[in-house]
């Protein structure tokens, strides 16, 4: 995010894809600093944006406004959350050992809490930012789960190669601020061309055809041309460099 970005609190629950109802609430709550008024308007930051975003993962994985408001104070503060994030209180009254209602735990894909905090004990907060990113997601009291493979299989392929843990965390979070960045651009195109088109439309069959396939495209090229673009210039970069253009490739 560039430096100097505001939000009124409208521009901020649209980018952060919630209400101003509930950002009111976030408020109400403690979870949410305010914003900085200037005049009679307040303007939050991209701070604001991903204290909303992390806000709304960590409820989407049953924590309650309750025990986010103490994860983010610990988190404030820099202090270890590999315990705050273990407790019951933060999954919604969860004893440990007890599975989340209709979806037993499997041994086989399932962590401990324990061990995800050693795995990450060099990073600064290292298991709170891999839960907040949603790479695991909690269980129960003592016990984890993946909710992202495919990101953790890239952190361990990273890790693998030697890049150290904090960086591997810190490129993951940046990549996915910038992809949900570019979904946002593709979705507020679409609406505003072919949405507002279909809309305008005599909405008939051949109407809905046309919007239908224009949806299809909105959903998969996006990431196509990204991926392209991102191997691009990857191949750019490294060719500029004369050591690394020098170096054998693997067929």
């Amino acid at each position: 995010m560039a430096a100097g970005v505001e939000y009124t609190i409208d521009e901020l629950a649209r980018a952060a894809g919630t209400t101003v109802r509930s950002l009111r609430v976030y408020h109400e709550r403690g979870v949410l600093p305010p914003p900085q008024v200037k005049g009679r308007t307040g303007f939050y930051s991209p701070e604001h944006l991903n204290r909303v975003r992390t806000i709304s993962r960590l409820l989407d994985r049953g924590i309650k406004l309750n025990g986010i408001k103490e994860l983010l104070k610990a988190w404030d503060r820099g202090d270890d959350l590999g315990d705050i994030l273990g407790v019951g209180a933060l999954l919604g009254g969860a004893e440990a050992g007890e599975a989340s209602a209709g979806e037993p735990a499997s041994a086989v894909d399932t962590i401990a809490a324990t061990e995800l905090q050693e795995r990450y004990a060099s990073v600064p907060n290292g298991l709170a930012r891999i839960v907040a990113m949603g790479l695991y997601e909690p269980v129960d009291a003592a016990t984890y789960r993946p909710a992202d493979r495919q990101l953790i299989r890239m952190a361990e392929q990273l890790a693998a190669a030697g890049v150290p843990d904090a960086e591997v965390l810190g490129e993951l979070e940046r990549m996915r601020a910038d992809c949900d960045r570019m979904a946002r651009r593709f979705v507020d195109l679409f609406q505003r061309t072919a949405w507002q088109k279909y809309r305008e439309s005599e909405r008939d069959d051949a109407d809905l055809v046309e919007l239908t396939g224009q949806l299809q495209l909105a959903r998969t090229l996006p990431g196509k041309a990204a991926a392209e673009l991102v191997n691009r210039f990857v191949a750019h970069y490294i060719e500029s460099d004369s050591e690394l253009s020098e170096l054998p490739t693997e067929n």
